[in-house]
Order: structure tokens, then sequence, then C-alpha cells
């Protein structure tokens, strides 16, 4: 069995959220995360990119989705990628 790698986009909540904080608090909660980039959109808002690598399993890209939509301060995540490695 080999490894999945997925990018996500995660859209904070508002421009006040606390890009540092919600960078650490993605770390913490999703430690697979090998790189986290932030995404200029507008009007003082920034989009996270991250990617991730898990195991292929059943649900396990689902998984980690869910998780980060949980997380406080996010206001949407979505898987933009996912490949084999």
């Amino acid at each position: 069995m080999g490894s999945v790698a997925i990018i996500l986009k995660i859209m904070p909540e508002s421009p006040e959220v606390d890009i540092g904080a919600l960078k650490e608090s993605i770390r913490t909660q999703v430690p697979e995360t090998r790189d986290i980039r932030e995404e200029p959109i507008g009007f003082g808002l920034v989009a996270l990119k991250i990617a991730v690598i898990v195991p292929d399993e059943a649900g396990a890209p689902d998984a980690v989705e869910q998780k980060l939509r949980e997380l406080e301060g996010v206001g949407s995540a979505e898987i933009v990628e996912l490949t084999l490695t």
C-alpha cells in the first residue's frame, strides 16, 4: 500500500482570522502536513494551500478534509488535487 498526496485549499472565516495561529492549529491537528503556503485572495483575505501525505486507505483524504473544516477560524476546506505517491 502506498501513500496519497493531497493539496487542500483552506479559506478562513474572515480577514480577521490570525493566519499564524491557524497554521499552527493545522500542523497540530493534522501532523501529516508537509507544507503550508499563503495565497492572497484580495481585500486582506489570505487562503492557505496545504500539502498532506496520508496512507492510501479508503476515506483517508475525506477524513483530513473533515478534520480541517472543524478547526476554529476555518470557513471552508476543499481538496484541490489528489495523487498517489
